[in-house]
């Protein structure tokens, strides 16, 4: 009776991935000598360190098959190591040098490595253990499994959090390139066609009321007072593109009134609370302020709420907002999205988050930054 219930299906994926050690291995043994003695072989020449970095990609993608392996087989879950960072414009020998150092495929190779001897033993001893060691064989397998549990951890999964934390930053670092890009192409379209443009027309109002203030003084004071009222446009035009760069009120008085200046000018009424013992790191401010400016501009424009509500606050090293609204819901950080961006820029700067908008409403979005002040 122990016997029956000690083969389960569990004891028959170990014998499986125990039996499928040798071919594999043999199989990644070769590769891995391959490619190293052709590599290091024609170092000298210019295809050697190419063929070598080819090499310890494929090195990569054998990993990853022996990950999967182990996940059937073996039950035991291994996280996929960071893809190998893309440098836009980097060139060739930037991808060179990331790849020859890559160590997840360097890791890879040493596992292959030392992976036929164990290949031999493993199919040896359950290949006996299945003719002759019966009553024992889930014994012998849950036993020699677990060392391939070990190695598969030891040397395929991630080598720690920093690797993975590394892959997370050159992502971040390209959202916030194309962020700024894209908010200095912002501003030259505002300028050129606003406050430029307006000033443009307003030097040939000028001009032509100069020609005419000693032929006809009233048509000259009327084009004079004309551009005049085109003054205070551009003034006000220049001002909300300041206001869009980085509002003075949010420099000189914090958070608190920035944030009620930007309320006021929400087409819904919009309760402001915000609680700070003291002001977080400028960056951090900014951020927070354009984010709770965006979210009301989507309240205003898409929401049909009736009233909204914007508090912030400190917990521990983390400033908090949170923006609420009444209106029909069904906010979503879709790719492309408004929201979507947000959560680009916070992820940039370990910040978090986070959407509830259930059809019918109402929203809760809740945003989480790092003080650093």
């Amino acid at each position: 009776m122990t016997a029956r219930i000690a083969y389960d299906r569990y004891v028959w994926k170990e014998v499986a991935h125990l039996l499928a050690n040798l071919p594999i291995a043999l199989i990644g043994f070769v590769y891995v000598v391959l490619i190293v003695a052709v590599g290091a072989g024609l170092s000298v020449t210019v295809v050697g360190l190419p063929l070598l970095a080819a090499g310890l990609v494929g090195a990569r993608r054998l990993g990853r098959a022996e990950r999967a392996r182990a996940r059937v087989l073996l039950g035991i879950r291994v996280d996929e190591p960071s893809p190998l960072p893309h440098r836009p414009g980097g060139g060739f020998f930037a991808w060179l040098w990331t790849v020859l150092k890559d160590s997840v495929a360097w890791r890879t190779v040493l596992y292959e490595f030392i992976r036929l001897p164990w290949g031999v033993l493993t199919f040896t001893v359950t290949l006996v253990g299945l003719v002759v060691l019966w009553p024992v064989l889930p014994y012998l397998a849950r036993a020699l499994s677990n060392v391939d549990r070990a190695m598969v951890r030891g040397l395929l999964s991630p080598s720690d959090e920093l690797e993975r934390r590394i892959s997370e930053l050159e992502s971040d670092r390209g959202v916030v390139v194309d962020t700024a890009a894209a908010d200095l192409r912002r501003i030259e379209r505002d300028l050129h066609d606003g406050a430029q443009a307006r000033l443009v027309a307003l030097a040939m109002d000028l001009g032509l009321a100069k020609e005419k203030l000693l032929e006809d003084p009233k048509t000259a004071a009327a084009m004079v007072d004309e551009a005049h009222g085109e003054v205070k446009l551009a003034l006000q035009e220049l001002r909300d593109l300041a206001r869009g760069i980085h509002p003075a009120v949010l420099t000189d008085r914090g958070l608190d009134a920035a944030l009620s200046s930007v309320a006021s000018r929400c087409t819904v009424p919009v309760t402001v609370e915000v609680d700070l013992p003291e002001r977080p790191a400028e960056a951090i401010e900014g951020i927070a302020y354009f984010t709770v400016s965006e979210l009301l501009q989507n309240i205003s424009k898409h929401s049909r709420a009736s009233r909204a509500t914007v508090d912030v606050w400190r917990v521990d090293d983390r400033l908090m907002l949170q923006v609420t609204d009444d209106g029909r819901g069904g906010a979503d950080v879709t790719k492309g999205g408004g929201l979507a961006g947000l959560t680009e820029r916070l992820d940039a700067v370990d910040g978090i988050f986070a959407v509830h908008s259930p059809a019918g409403g109402p929203t809760t979005i809740t945003a989480e930054l790092p003080w650093r002040g």
